[in-house]
């Protein structure tokens, strides 16, 4: 009897926390990069749109990089599983498993998964000076220098690491990989002529693409986009690396152990801000695509993420660089 008492008094107690949940307390998005890149900047705008379903509640964003985003991570791993601490993480999640080989969590036990906020295209991008004007006359290029091509990244993990491992590997060409430390040291030096490609994300991109600052090729989605900007570009698919698909996802996660009734209106929050209006146009913008398919329900945006690692894991252990 008195565990059975014990026990209705736990299930009293989760309830009431989930009904008062968030209580006027705010809520903690913790991103493990740096503030003003692309994910952070999703954050803000994520964080904006979720105010309102949670019911006015103040949405804080923690910029905590390092590591492949692996540090950011594991702050929310070992943070208190009561719904105020959560993670916004991008493909790294499926990455992190292989690219840091202590990584101190376990993407697929120790985190609740929310769903999936949106894809962001990557796209193929060059120096200014660089003499071919489309993507065959690229591959000419490219064939004509192995060797002498340098390809920049902004460090270990990051989108632009990660496009340019599966461009080399689907291409079997070598590159010299330039690691910054951020996307937008490497674009200066890509636009100067110090390094030959980058393939990044159309959030970093496409304003150097508008201003004719650098030679866009291609881009990383299974079709062409439909953004004025970006429509005339051809697939990477298209032009002849068959299956060749690569989108920044980007997950929210809460801690593993979190009350499944807090989950539930963490998940119904995060769906209707994906249907915001206002959050829409912003991610649209950017050149992202907001997400609408069976992987924004935590179910599919686990099985989505398994598949993910399932990806990655043989062409980072391929590649045999780390973030440890």
């Amino acid at each position: 009897m008195k565990k059975m008492l014990a026990l209705a008094a736990v299930t009293l107690a989760v309830c009431a926390h989930a009904q008062e949940f968030p209580a006027g307390k705010p809520v903690t998005i913790v991103v493990p990069f740096a503030a003003g890149g692309p994910t952070d900047r999703v954050a803000r705008d994520l964080a904006e749109a979720l105010r309102k379903p949670l019911g006015g509640a103040s949405v804080i964003i923690d910029n905590v990089p390092g590591a492949g985003s692996s540090i950011g991570a594991a702050k929310v791993a070992r943070a208190n599983p009561d719904g105020y601490t959560l993670l916004l993480n991008h493909i790294a999640m499926a990455t992190v498993p292989t690219l840091v080989r202590n990584v101190p969590f376990k993407v697929e036990t120790d985190f609740e998964y929310l769903g999936i906020v949106n894809d962001v295209p990557m796209t193929l991008i060059a120096k200014p000076s660089l003499p071919a004007t489309n993507y065959k006359e690229l591959t000419t290029w490219i064939a004509a220098n192995k060797g002498k091509i340098n390809l920049g990244n902004a460090g270990i993990g990051s989108a632009s690491h990660l496009c340019g491992l599966l461009y080399q590997s689907a291409t079997k060409t070598e590159m010299t990989p330039v690691p910054y430390k951020g996307t937008a040291p490497a674009i200066t030096d890509l636009i100067g002529g110090q390094i030959d490609l980058l393939c990044d994300q159309s959030t970093n991109t496409s304003p150097q693409i508008e201003a004719k600052k650098v030679k866009a090729y291609a881009v990383t989605t299974p079709k062409r986009l439909t953004t004025p900007l970006l429509k005339d570009l051809p697939t990477l698919d298209e032009a002849g690396l068959k299956n060749f698909q690569v989108t920044i996802w980007h997950g929210l996660y809460a801690p593993k152990g979190t009350p499944a009734p807090v989950l539930k209106k963490l998940s119904d929050a995060l769906k209707l801000a994906l249907k915001d209006a206002d959050f829409i146009k912003r991610e649209e913008a950017l050149g992202a695509v907001v997400a609408t398919d069976g992987r924004i329900e935590p179910e599919g945006h686990k099985k989505f993420v398994a598949a993910e690692i399932a990806k990655w894991s043989p062409i980072i252990k391929a590649a045999g660089v780390y973030a440890d």
